[in-house]
């Protein structure tokens, strides 16, 4: 038998919120960056970005992560104020974890010798900020002074140890330690401090503010000294500030929707040095949220979750945009024409193109951005449906979706699926029963008297099979526009998720919510395999592959399994923990690969290699 080996991982961008900077950070020796995105914390190389690592050990949304100083260990934060530490390789083991604040935690530093680690954010009472020992979780300070959300903390890299923090009570303060304790405090800023980071000298520090300013201080004695000139300054809140390695320089991004880079003078002032604007549609999605300078690369992330690399060495070379989905990614494509071609959809309503050996390849814009539940593609068109009764059909031309067209049919469209010889012919499942569309016609409304599920439409228009919420299929001959009842099957004990017809037409295969797949012989429906039940939970998406000799299945389970038809369910091909949160997604791209993507907003290519 097979065994399946994962080849490229098409990494989710990450989760940001309006409003709020995100703070993501890096290791310069491996050129990797960390971020977060719902439960899993994203490990990156910028030089190499298919090579992705997950780790999703987080019981709550993650909200930051940083590499210890010697990049061995990554300490990760989430909403509910615990920090895990663990390995940044291999398995990454678990080393520690500690409940450090009782809201969430928004930044976090290690200290320069990796010793100590401080974390800030929100908590009931008075502590917003903790410092603790790395190995055994205890205090090393009293943090006062602060009465409300701490959005950012630093620890300065070198001795005399000194911790600054700052946030939404507009004060920055200044600790001396350890033991950590309350030294001065500064009021400049007239509204939220959103981050707040020390010169890698150590001999300065700055603070960015929803007030549009920077202010920088010193590091030693916490006195200001300087700020950001407001001479071609920012004109929108700034979130974030990264200093450049050699510490003369800083990046600061912004809601104006641009990146700044600053010269540092002597004296702690800073001019702008030039401003980098990222290629974007120019709507809201393209505020800058969070960035990081690390070694020659600048990178800048917006609302959107679009993560652009530029090089410091060449700042007017465009950028390489690195994007994809933020949230769960229910449906999958390969193109026919060139299986290369990946396109994927989320709920959110993102369409987004993928090539394999690449990766990103760009988003598909349509005029009208809906949100999308079902999704078809075939060679020059994309029919989707979201939750309002429309089913849209856009045309694709290259990588641009050309006009739309959309046809109401009356109620929640639950399943769709397309004629793929018979241009223009697709069968829409709604609540009650089906409805047959000609291009956006609607040709009939048929109430069928049970609750349907899921639907299929043969290749060439001629037969349909409608699976119930009693676990029956139903199999239909189509003449013109009427359907005729051929058959009822009746073999799972589940409600029908989703039925598929084997590409050569012979066979078609099914599953359920209790976690059985059927494939079934199309002219004698006869059972063909059985005792498909590997799953432990809900089968979400099934696919052949190409030469009909192999069905695949993802489930909630977080597991993809691959049958091989001409032999028992017991030799399948198990691939565990594809997707946190459960595999939605699935297709194959030729006969050895297997693509799925699911909750954790990743797409991941499988090579099947035969034993």
């Amino acid at each position: 038998m097979a065994e399946a080996q994962l080849s490229e991982t098409y990494a989710c961008v990450p989760t940001t919120e309006r409003g709020r900077g995100i703070l993501i950070s890096g290791d310069p020796k491996s050129n990797s960056i960390l971020y977060c995105n719902g439960r899993s914390v994203i490990i990156r190389r910028l030089d190499r970005p298919l090579e992705v690592a997950v780790y999703g050990e987080h019981g709550h949304q993650a909200t930051v992560a940083r590499y210890s100083p010697n990049g061995e260990w990554i300490a990760s934060a989430d909403v509910s104020g615990t920090v895990r530490i663990w390995g940044a390789y291999n398995d990454h083991v678990l080393k520690k974890e500690f409940r450090v604040l009782s809201g969430r935690i928004d930044d976090l530093q290690w200290s320069p010798d990796g010793m100590r680690i401080v974390a800030s954010g929100d908590g009931k009472g008075k502590s917003l900020v903790r410092a603790f020992m790395w190995d055994s979780g205890t205090n090393v300070g009293e943090f006062d002074g602060h009465s409300r959300r701490v959005l950012s903390c630093a620890f300065k890299p070198t001795r005399p140890f000194r911790i600054v923090t700052c946030g939404e009570d507009f004060l920055v303060n200044f600790y001396e330690g350890p033991p950590f304790k309350f030294k001065l405090s500064h009021r400049d800023h007239s509204n939220f401090v959103n981050c707040i980071r020390f010169s890698p000298d150590g001999n300065t520090f700055i603070t960015v503010s929803s007030d549009k300013k920077g202010i920088l201080y010193d590091a030693k004695t916490g006195v200001k000294i300087g700020e950001l000139s407001s001479e071609d300054g920012h004109k929108g809140s700034i979130y974030a500030v990264s200093w450049s390695p050699d510490g003369k320089q800083v990046l600061t991004v912004s809601a104006d929707k641009t990146a700044k880079i600053w010269v540092i003078t002597e004296d702690g002032n800073g001019t702008v040095k030039k401003t980098l604007t990222c290629p974007g549609s120019g709507g809201v999605e393209d505020m800058l949220v969070g960035c990081l300078w690390m070694n020659d690369y600048v990178v800048t992330v917006s609302l959107g979750g679009t993560i652009s690399l530029f090089s410091a060495s060449n700042l007017d070379k465009a950028p390489l945009p690195l994007s994809g989905h933020m949230k769960n990614i229910t449906s999958l494509s390969v193109l026919k024409s060139n299986p290369k071609v990946i396109l994927s959809s989320s709920y959110d309503g993102l369409i987004v193109k993928w090539i394999q050996g690449i990766g990103y390849s760009g988003k598909l814009e349509r005029k009208v951005n809906t949100q999308i539940k079902c999704f078809a593609a075939v060679e020059e068109e994309i029919v989707s449906s979201g939750f309002d009764n429309k089913i849209w059909r856009n045309s694709l031309l290259g990588d641009q979706c050309g006009e739309a067209e959309s046809v109401d049919i009356g109620s929640q469209p639950k399943d769709l699926s397309l004629a793929i010889l018979s241009p223009g012919l697709a069968l829409v499942s709604i609540d009650s029963g089906v409805v047959l569309l000609r291009g956006t016609k609607v040709v009939s409304t048929i109430n069928l008297g049970f609750t349907v599920t899921a639907c299929v439409i043969a290749q060439d228009g001629s037969e349909a099979i409608v699976g119930g919420q009693d676990g029956k299929l139903h199999v239909f001959s189509i003449n013109g526009d009427t359907l005729t009842e051929e058959a009822i099957l009746e073999k799972h004990r589940g409600a029908i998720t989703v039925i598929r017809f084997s590409p050569d037409f012979s066979m078609f295969a099914s599953a359920d919510a209790n976690r059985e797949a059927v494939v079934w012989d199309r002219i004698s429906r006869e059972v063909k395999l059985k005792n498909m039940l590997y799953h432990a939970a809900r089968i979400n998406c099934l696919a052949w592959s190409p030469d009909n000799s192999m069905v695949a299945t993802g489930s909630l389970d977080t597991c993809v399994i691959i049958y091989e038809i001409d032999k028992l369910a017991s030799s399948r091909i198990t691939i565990k923990g594809a997707h946190l949160g459960g595999v939605y997604g699935l297709a194959f791209s030729d006969e050895c690969s297997v693509v799925s993507s699911g909750e954790d907003a990743c797409i991941r290519l499988w090579k099947l290699t035969p034993q």
